[in-house]
């Protein structure tokens, strides 16, 4: 019999202890019987007290085999992922794995949860398996799996993935790293699902996004689809200093032969945000191309003569103000 590591025993014990404390008691969770320790034992333990009512709980369960993964050999840890079927205990197990890369040890481990997200049969777990990559470091360890994902043929695998782009962009990189802004846009390009190309752009930053990125945005404001250009029409908003005069020319000439109300909205906010107080007088020259938005931009006019610097400031006054008219 292969001897467990003594320290790997003793994280088990703790985590085994955690599970039948009073709090397990409260939350309902099945009741767990100690046995002897190893990865399938703590999994076992973990499958069963899933069953739990309790969404803190079950995070909890989550966390508490995210931190054991450091300590939790490598090869026992990815036998246990590659033999299990379950879409939730995959997910848990993948988070485990991902834990590892993040923290230092191997990156192959990434790839071992990418290769199950990109290729396992059951379209359930490959969600689950992506799913588990969000706010990691998988972007920088996978290659083109998100270009990949986002055309997987289950519609809930590709919004998975659009949605890690979204959270990754913003919490993992502060929406200030190039090339996870370059990954999501190439992701967006990539998806032929329009819903999920428009969630992708209309929710990342573009500040520091390179110049080929840049001319990605421009491609896709010629899309069809109205929800892909609404969502270009955003993302243009936000593009490096460096791109700002020609997103600003590029959007005004689009808002006069767009026909789309929506995507004329995002226009607006674009040409705002490129442009603060300076996009006035430009906002005044388009206030009748569509009679429709004249609240709308008029709402931009008055937001931005306040001299408000900070977007999220500026934006939450145009708001205010388009809802009090």
């Amino acid at each position: 019999m292969t001897r467990t590591p003594i320290r790997v025993r003793a994280l088990c014990l703790l985590g085994l202890s955690f599970l039948l404390t009073p709090l397990v008691a409260f939350a309902e969770h099945p009741s767990l019987q100690p046995e002897t320790c190893s990865v399938e034992g703590l999994m076992d333990s973990i499958r069963r007290g899933l069953q739990s009512k309790s969404p803190a709980y079950r995070r909890y369960l989550r966390e508490l085999l995210k931190e054991s993964a450091v300590t939790l050999p490598e090869e026992q840890l990815r036998a246990a992922f590659e033999r299990e079927t379950e879409p939730l205990m995959v997910e848990h197990l993948a988070a485990a794995l991902a834990a590892k890369t993040d923290r230092g040890e191997s990156p192959s481990t990434m790839q071992v949860v990418a290769k199950r997200a990109l290729d396992d049969a059951d379209p359930a777990v490959r969600a689950a398996a992506t799913r588990a990559l969000r706010r990691t470091s998988a972007e920088e360890h996978t290659g083109d799996m998100y270009s990949r994902l986002v055309r997987d043929a289950s519609p809930e695998v590709r919004m998975e993935a659009a949605t890690n782009l979204i959270e990754d962009n913003r919490y993992v990189y502060a929406g200030y790293h190039g090339p996870a802004s370059d990954t999501a846009v190439a992701a967006a390009a990539a998806s032929s699902d329009a819903k999920v190309t428009a969630r992708i752009l209309g929710n990342i930053s573009t500040a520091a996004i390179s110049p080929e990125s840049a001319s990605t945005l421009h491609s896709l404001l010629g899309n069809e689809s109205a929800e892909v250009r609404a969502g270009a029409a955003t993302a243009m908003g936000g593009v490096p200093a460096t791109e700002m005069a020609k997103a600003r020319q590029t959007l005004g000439a689009m808002y006069r032969s767009e026909t789309d109300v929506n995507v004329r909205t995002a226009i607006l906010q674009s040409i705002a945000r490129l442009g603060f107080a300076s996009a006035v007088p430009e906002l005044q020259s388009l206030r009748q191309v569509d009679t429709r938005l004249v609240p709308e931009v008029d709402a931009w006019i008055r937001a931005l003569s306040t001299g408000l610097q900070e977007w999220s400031l500026l934006l939450r006054e145009k708001q205010r103000l388009r809802q009090a008219h």
